[in-house]
């Protein structure tokens, strides 16, 4: 009789959690998959127990270890950042404090920086002020759940960045919550092309009527794969993904490796002038560092033809990339971020081109200290895609291109699309944006600047070379 009351007692135990989880909208993970989801956060509590008896460290997942993971984590859900007895971390790099830190008093907010020249050859008639420096990367509808880019440009409002379409065209889930807007068009023009995968201007016109849309960015290349085309499977074209890319249904939505009409940097040129032309506002190209005389070529086609100068460039290390790419192309093709950016703001400095082209950097910059490196290294905006995938959620489970992500994050299967709650996320979003500024601001503070803007390349030195490859100015360099 006791038996069956216990069991009793643990079944009803058991139904009362299982509903409780499925109605929660925090834990995603828990709303998918109920009662047995807990083990991960069983695992996940015990490993910081378990390590030192050899559990797997902190440091040694990649593409991004625990560390790195659980900062982001902890960020976007309001959870203090404090440690304890010191540092786990062995950074390739460290910023050189200041004797003599800004005080509170002394602090003063970034005040923005204006995109586009309103005057000139190459002037666009809606320059664009953009007022954060971090700000989250091209990531298509259809590669992320409509879930995801709901709660992605919900939170990009509150957190007031803006928030890049990919290439995958305008969704309107990217417009619900109001944040400025960057369309990405990549090698298949999707959203802006026509029938046979020109570039329709009516269809770019329509879009740069939306208050919203900002700028327009020209994708040449993306770290995940620099020299083949996006890459969507089949089973993630649904029909609605179908009507805004302009493609067929259920079909692999594969881009071209580059774009047809854009061979060299004068057809750049001419590509960046028309854009710029029909919509009247800024227009940038999203690249990978590679071959070292391209820059040169480009820069010097800027000073000589300046209305296809574009207003920004976009630098993606080659170890950037949350899309599907063959592991050919992931891991071993495209520059570092870490080499690849001092190469383009050097060269953009050597062409006297620094007040009129804005660098954005992206490339696992997910933590405030590798924001903080990159505004050193001459960057004026940084962008991340992953970051902002953690921030929602994501648990790194590697399942992006099967449509199976367990978080929904990435998922094309609405029972786990449903666990991802975009007013929940939005908040997360909105933390994890905040969180990256404050401790970037704390340490310019530490090297006695009164805001991000003066970071320069002597505030950061490396400390132990072949580590993370970051480069920088050595004492008596």
């Amino acid at each position: 009789m006791l038996a069956t009351i216990i069991a009793i007692v643990l079944l009803t135990a058991l139904v009362v959690l299982y509903i409780h989880n499925r109605r929660q909208t925090t834990h995603t993970i828990l709303r998918n998959f109920p009662i047995i989801g807990y083990f991960r956060y069983f695992a996940e509590t015990l490993g910081e127990y378990m390590r030192q008896y050899q559990y797997l460290p902190d440091w040694s997942e990649r593409p991004f270890n625990r560390l790195e993971r659980s900062w982001v984590y902890r960020s976007a859900k309001g959870v203090s950042n404090l440690r304890s007895f010191g540092s786990e971390n062995v950074p390739p790099f460290i910023f050189r404090n200041a004797a003599f830190p800004i005080l509170d008093e002394e602090k003063r907010p970034w005040t923005g920086k204006q995109i586009g020249i309103a005057e000139g050859p190459g002037a666009c008639r809606m320059p664009y002020t953009a007022m954060s420096f971090f700000n989250i990367s091209g990531m298509s509808y259809g590669a992320l759940s409509h879930a995801a880019v709901s709660a992605l440009s919900r939170g990009a409002k509150i957190a007031n960045i803006w928030m890049a379409t990919g290439e995958g065209g305008l969704a309107p889930n990217h417009l619900e919550g109001g944040c400025d807007i960057v369309m990405q068009m990549g090698t298949a023009k999707y959203g802006v092309r026509d029938a046979e995968g020109n570039l329709s201007e009516d269809k770019l016109r329509a879009i740069a009527a939306y208050d919203q849309v900002r700028m327009f960015e020209v994708k040449l290349a993306q770290g995940a794969k620099p020299g083949k085309g996006g890459i969507l499977p089949g089973v993630k074209v649904t029909q609605k993904i179908a009507d805004i890319r302009g493609i067929p249904v259920g079909q692999d939505s594969i881009s071209p490796n580059r774009h047809k009409d854009i061979g060299n940097v004068r057809e750049l040129g001419a590509f960046v002038n028309r854009v710029r032309t029909i919509t009247g506002k800024p227009v940038g190209v999203k690249f990978v560092a590679g071959d070292p005389t391209f820059l040169d070529d480009w820069f010097t086609e800027c000073l000589a033809r300046p209305e296809g100068c574009p207003d920004y460039i976009h630098v993606d290390g080659g170890e950037g990339g949350s899309g599907a790419a063959p592991a050919s192309l992931m891991d071993y093709v495209g520059m570092p971020i870490t080499l690849a950016l001092p190469q383009v703001t050097a060269a953009r400095e050597r062409h006297g081109l620094t007040d009129r082209i804005r660098i954005i950097a992206a490339g696992k910059l997910i933590t405030p200290d590798k924001v903080a490196w990159a505004l050193c290294m001459g960057a004026d905006f940084v962008s991340s895609a992953r970051g902002f995938m953690f921030s929602l959620g994501c648990i790194q489970a590697m399942k992006c291109a099967s449509g199976k992500c367990p978080t929904g994050v990435t998922s094309s299967e609405e029972r786990l699309i449903a666990g991802l709650d975009p007013t929940d996320k939005a908040t997360r979003v909105a933390r994890y944006a905040a969180r990256i500024r404050d401790d970037v601001d704390t340490i310019a503070h530490s090297c006695g600047l009164n805001d991000p803007g003066g970071f320069l390349p002597r505030h950061v030195t490396e400390i132990e070379r072949g580590v993370g490859g970051f480069r920088a100015p050595q004492a008596g360099d």
